[in-house]
């Protein structure tokens, strides 16, 4: 197969190691938002570019309120309660 892109893709895909798996996944990963974009439409759910831009503003303005700090702290007590949850596991006994 032969594709033909313009010179700003060109350039970065000759950053890449292995192109055609750069834009195999890339592919995919586009076929998955349109998967997705297919369900919500049959469970009535539009998206729309201005929806997607104000949620992008909403989320933007999430980030922007947690500081580096609060991060991980959370990462921190996400860790632990793993840790917990491993440690209170029932054993399997080896006989």
């Amino acid at each position: 197969m032969s594709i033909s892109v313009p010179p700003d893709v060109a350039e970065r895909l000759e950053q890449e190691p292995n192109a055609s798996a750069y834009i195999t996944q890339a592919v995919r990963d586009r076929m998955r938002l349109d998967a997705l974009d297919a369900e919500l439409a049959h469970a009535g759910i539009e998206v729309t570019e201005q929806g997607v831009a104000e949620a992008r503003a909403r989320r933007a303005a999430v980030e922007a309120e947690w500081t580096s700090q609060r991060r991980q702290a959370l990462r921190d007590r996400v860790r632990q309660h793993l840790r917990d949850e491993v440690d209170d596991s029932p054993r399997q006994s080896v006989a």
